[in-house]
């Protein structure tokens, strides 16, 4: 009797272990990113999944997936699938930084999508390989301001601007007075900055002579098949593909298990509300230089 007893309160304390096992557990993943939680708990290999998707106005979330999958010991490898025509510059420079940051942990291989052009193909460059579809649109190196005046039109609804500045140029692209030869030197100068610093990053990333990515960044867009053969691209294929690639370059064997970061772990009302609201107003309301190719950016 005292036996059984003894032995119920064995299983009984063992139970107990477990069971403070699996919720502390849980509350790892919950608290360090789901599924990548728990594999880091565990020990488990898996290939993460990083989404650039739409318009590249905030780097936030790519950042936090990036980070969240660089501290993962269960992430082996990361996969950025980009569907992305670009957007704002500094978030793309900033999610450019973070996956130079990320190659010195682990291997970071560019997935591209539809379309991964000019901002696009900015983050995609600083990756260790890049795979695209044939008839991905890509490249589009190259920076655009758009600027539009409404003089004319004030002046035929009898509307009259006034701007009170402090110095001369500090109007520069203001709607409401025509763009000086002087103004449009400096924005040229400006731009023209930028467009040296996406050259000089795509030179550095894919590991080219800056002459030779000079020399296609007139911001034209090539298919993923041109791009291949002007050495924009590494491999042509799918999102399957790079996940592929990136498991062997970290001896994965089988087909790897895919984690995808939290931020995309999003409930459908968020999905709806973000796709409908926010990346159409924000990509109304990012003004000024951008590295993006879209022939419907305005409205």
């Amino acid at each position: 009797m005292a036996k059984g007893r003894s032995l119920l309160k064995g299983l009984g304390i063992l139970l107990l272990f477990v069971l403070i096992f699996f919720v502390g557990v849980f509350f790892y993943a919950y608290l360090t990113g789901g599924e990548a939680g728990v594999l880091t708990a565990l020990g488990g290999d898996a290939v993460g999944v990083v989404r650039v998707e739409g318009t590249i106005d905030d780097s936030r979330e790519t950042i936090q997936g990036l980070k969240q999958f660089g501290e993962a010991k269960g992430i082996k490898a990361v996969v950025l699938r980009i569907d992305s025509p670009g957007g704002a510059v500094a978030p793309t420079q900033e999610i450019y930084e973070e996956i130079e940051k990320l190659r010195k942990k682990k291997p970071v291989i560019a997935s591209l999508g539809g379309v991964a052009a000019s901002g696009g193909y900015y983050i995609a460059s600083a990756c260790d390989q890049v795979v695209s579809n044939p008839g991905t649109l890509t490249g589009s190196i190259g920076v655009i301001m758009e600027l539009g005046n409404v003089e004319e039109l004030m002046k035929k609804l009898g509307v009259q601007g006034y701007s009170i500045t402090s110095g001369p140029n500090k109007d520069i692209g203001s709607p409401l007075r025509p763009l000086t030869p002087q103004g449009k030197a400096i924005l040229q100068s400006l731009v023209d900055n930028v467009h040296g610093q996406f050259v000089s990053a795509v030179a550095k990333g894919r590991r080219m002579p800056e002459g030779k990515v000079r020399e296609l960044a007139d911001g034209r867009v090539y298919s993923g098949e041109q791009a291949k053969g002007l050495g924009l691209v590494d491999l042509l294929g799918n999102m399957e593909d790079a996940v592929d690639l990136a498991a062997k370059r970290v001896g994965i064997k089988g087909e790897p298990q895919l984690v995808y970061s939290r931020s995309e772990e999003k409930s459908w009302w968020a999905r709806l509300f973000s796709s409908a609201f926010i990346r159409g107003w924000g990509k109304r309301e990012s003004l000024g230089l951008r590295y993006e190719w879209s022939p419907s950016l305005l409205p």
